[in-house]
């Protein structure tokens, strides 16, 4: 496994393997990496001759400053993890290797980021936009692989590639959890004893809806996921909306939308998880 710092590097590494007719698929990271990444790894590698994995913690998608001093970096780690995956070329580079000046685009993504995360996180989607658009330009992978965890981000990550013209397939992964439900995420690590105890009834009432909503309304399913969760006073749900699963805006009626997704984020003490599940899809 190659492990570059600089762009010059990467796009050196990536040209090489161009010029020998070999596809490239790119998996780009926070670091902190768990089983859920390496099935974004194991995918790559099924479907691309060489594997690029980026590990970089992008500040500029972070609104608040206090998430981004505390989100886990575990660098050694990562590079075992992913060596041990088949990576080929991991790029770990620092804050100034990727903005030598500040990145000033704003990015117009429409509705998909006027929603949920959007006005949550005020900032978020367009520091993603930022930091995404810079890898697609540096490596000009084939495919990129990103976890369903986060829906809407591939959303809108997929209206950043139409509007960009980049030429790729944006490849969704499944969510990857932990033998008691709870979505795996860096952010775990985070979580107190007791909140770690707690958590797993995130997804267990998510679940548990996918029934409920046989019978009863859009609202009454919202009702019921967001009543279930906040009986537990160390839980409290910041959102949770069903939306169409293309456009990420809320639906009324199940019959609003031919695909229809629930995604929620809890406060579950002060760690904020989100996770989501798919009702249906036709």
């Amino acid at each position: 496994m190659l492990t570059v710092t600089t762009v010059k590097e990467l796009k050196s590494a990536v040209k090489q393997a161009r010029e020998a007719g070999k596809s490239i698929g790119l998996v780009p990271t926070m670091g902190a990496l768990h089983e859920g990444h390496k099935s974004l790894v194991d995918r790559c590698r099924k479907e691309n001759n060489v594997v690029v994995v980026s590990v970089f913690v992008n500040p500029t998608q972070f609104n608040n400053k206090e998430d981004l001093r505390t989100y886990p970096r575990t660098e050694e780690a990562d590079k075992a993890l992913l060596e041990a995956a088949g990576c080929d070329v991991v790029f770990m580079p620092t804050v100034e290797e990727v903005y030598p000046e500040p990145d000033t685009r704003v990015f117009n993504l429409g509705p998909v980021a006027e929603v949920m995360e959007g006005p949550m996180r005020p900032g978020h989607f367009n520091g993603v936009a930022q930091v995404v658009s810079k890898l697609f330009m540096m490596v000009e992978p084939d495919r990129a692989y990103f976890g369903e965890k986060d829906f809407q981000q591939i959303a809108v990550i997929r209206e950043m590639v139409r509007q960009l013209g980049f030429k790729l397939e944006i490849v969704p992964c499944p969510i990857v959890r932990e033998a008691d439900g709870l979505a795996k995420s860096s952010r775990n690590v985070r979580l107190t004893p007791e909140n770690r105890a707690v958590a797993p009834c995130i997804y267990r009432l998510l679940s548990e809806s996918l029934d409920f909503a046989q019978s009863h309304s859009v609202e009454e399913t919202i009702a019921f996921v967001t009543g279930g969760i906040n009986a537990h006073d160390a839980m409290e749900v910041e959102y949770y909306q069903i939306v169409d699963g293309i456009t990420m805006q809320p639906i009324t009626e199940w019959a609003d939308t031919g695909y229809a997704v629930g995604c929620i984020t809890v406060y579950c003490g002060d760690v904020r998880l989100i996770d989501n599940i798919t009702y249906f899809r036709k």
